[in-house]
């Protein structure tokens, strides 16, 4: 068999389960239901860290750490977003899990839940002037419950649009879950761009909290709409061919099969933390660290980075589908690498041009950026992520090694960037690591392997 038929014979097979369902009105009526709640959950995920991320910048450090310098205030506020990244591994561990043995939907509605929570307690905590030390504590506390819940929402999202698309448009329906986190970016920069328009004693108050209050009614709408939702195609497909197998084995009295353990393949699982490197570093960078660079360090105005913001988030409903749709075309491991060169290439151009203060400029800049680290290579990852790993395992490990990826990268980027900032004075160090992150993404591609049109029923990794 040519390597062609054989490609062929794998997107049918792969695409089977998820078109079996798509042949039926009530499928079809699955299939949007699926995309619509992934979609929320997703947006209300990014919602949350750019809404944090936003405040970090440009809000946080007054109101929990108002007795520290901006340089300090700043890394402290960047201290507490990183507990939530500590968090999202554990998380993505247990309802990882729990969704491989109990199901996608399970686990879905459990983390919206306890995100939605989370998140709007966020908005109701005193200011450190009210109760002092308990402020932050109550920020970091928190923060880690909230990432508790991302760490296996994001991964669930993706897998579940993966099992329910087409082989040969996986890339594409993979790709609304990068949508989503731009819809919650989008969202988180359009109520900032409102409240920060208030004066400063108002915003310190009062005005930084409606957002985070207010993404409690996506929660509630994301909510409502998954406990209406169907197990996806190829987590129905795997039950019941273990259902059989189990049958067939006490037919014939004997033991079934047992499947791989969890770490019995871990190469797919270091690739994904290499891709997730390469990805997360450089987003969080571009849309958290540079945000409250240009607002406490350059002294800019704190609109002109919430307009950039705005700007790249909808400039993402072409840029995500349309990436998603050349990793269909010419392939997930092409695509990916291409953002990552690029992403290096931006990496010092970038602050140089940041430091002109000229809004216009800086506003490019970071469109720019977010458009390469945190838009477009994320819509190519979903679908390649889903792709690496076999069924049986498949939820835990992404979930795992993205969270994992991230803990190394997003999570602690902000952090790192600060305190290299605060001990040399200067950017370069932290455009070196701008690079250094994007260049393990680019890397790690020349040993993935390429997945487009792969079985997901296929009970090993893709490596």
């Amino acid at each position: 068999m040519s390597t062609l038929q054989r490609s062929q014979q794998e997107a049918s097979v792969a695409a089977s389960a998820a078109d079996e369902r798509l042949t039926t009105p009530e499928g079809r009526k699955d299939f949007w239901r699926a995309t619509l709640s992934c979609w929320l959950g997703t947006a209300m995920e990014y919602a949350d860290f750019a809404l944090y991320g936003l405040a970090a910048g440009i809000i946080f450090g007054d109101v929990f750490f108002p007795e520290a310098t901006p340089a300090m205030a700043l890394l402290s506020s960047f201290a507490t977003w990183s507990v939530g990244f500590i968090a999202r591994p554990i998380g993505a561990l247990f309802f990882g899990w729990l969704g491989d043995r109990k199901g996608r939907k399970t686990v879905m509605i459990s983390t919206i839940i306890l995100m939605g929570a989370s998140t709007t307690l966020i908005g109701a905590i005193p200011s450190y002037a009210s109760i002092g030390l308990w402020a932050p504590a109550c920020l970091v506390m928190l923060r880690f419950s909230q990432g508790f819940g991302a760490g296996a929402e994001l991964s669930g999202g993706t897998v579940m649009l993966g099992e329910y698309a087409p082989a040969e448009k996986r890339g594409l329906v993979s790709s609304i879950i990068a949508l989503g986190s731009n819809s919650g970016t989008l969202v988180a920069s359009l109520v900032w761009l409102a409240v920060v328009q208030m004066d400063q004693h108002s915003l310190q108050e009062w005005g930084w909290r409606i957002p985070f209050l207010c993404s409690s009614l996506i929660a509630l709408v994301a909510l409502w709409i998954r406990r209406h939702l169907r197990e996806t195609p190829v987590f129905e497909r795997k039950k019941a061919e273990v259902l059989a197998l189990r049958e067939s084995s006490l037919a014939a009295q004997t033991q079934p099969t047992e499947t791989r353990g969890f770490w019995q393949r871990s190469r797919a699982f270091l690739v994904m933390v290499g891709l997730r490197i390469g990805e997360n570093g450089p987003s969080y960078l571009a849309q958290g660290f540079i945000i409250g660079y240009v607002v406490k360090v350059l002294a800019v105005d704190k609109s002109v980075a919430t307009t950039a913001v705005f700007l790249a988030s909808l400039l993402g409903f072409l840029i995500i589908p349309f990436a998603g749709w050349l990793s269909d075309r010419f392939g997930r491991r092409i695509t990916y690498r291409w953002f990552c060169l690029l992403l290096i290439l931006y990496a010092f151009p970038a602050f140089m041009l940041l430091d002109s203060r000229e809004p216009a400029i800086v506003i490019a800049t970071i469109v720019v950026g977010m458009g390469l680290a945190s838009l477009g290579i994320f819509g190519v990852q979903a679908a390649w992520g889903v792709e690496l790993f076999g069924v049986h395992h498949r939820y835990t490990k992404m979930a795992t090694a993205k969270e994992l990826g991230s803990i190394l990268s997003g999570g602690t980027a902000p952090l790192v960037a600060a305190a290299l900032l605060s001990w040399t004075g200067h950017w370069w160090p932290i455009a070196t690591y701008f690079a250094v992150m994007a260049a393990i993404g680019f890397l790690t591609t020349f040993v993935a392997p390429e997945t487009r049109g792969r079985d997901l029923n296929d009970p090993d990794d893709a490596i």
